[in-house]
């Protein structure tokens, strides 16, 4: 499995549209074939960060996801939304057996 998480700090005057475009590109992600699960969240510390989690069945589906050209979209107009650079980071990832 993939695990993506990532940030984005919306301006104060673009909170609602980074919102809607959020929520928007996640509920459209879901459908995606290999999309386990997909989510935004707001920061508690930071409510104008929006933290993005994901879940991909495999580094495939994944790259088929960033060819989305609604994905690709949703990058490129969230950066002219954002008060600073947003971040990515992609874990390929296992789960742990506990006893």
């Amino acid at each position: 499995m993939i695990v993506v998480t990532g940030d984005a700090i919306a301006k104060p005057e673009t909170f609602d549209e980074v919102r809607r475009l959020s929520l928007e590109h996640v509920h459209r992600s879901r459908t995606e074939l290999g999309c386990i699960s997909h989510a935004v969240h707001i920061d508690c510390d930071n409510p104008l960060r929006f933290v993005f989690v994901e879940q991909w069945a495999d580094k495939e589906a994944l790259l088929a996801h960033f060819h989305v050209p609604a994905s690709r979209n949703f990058v490129k107009t969230l950066r002219g939304l954002l008060s600073a650079s947003s971040t990515i980071q992609i874990y390929d990832a296992a789960p742990l057996h506990m006893p």
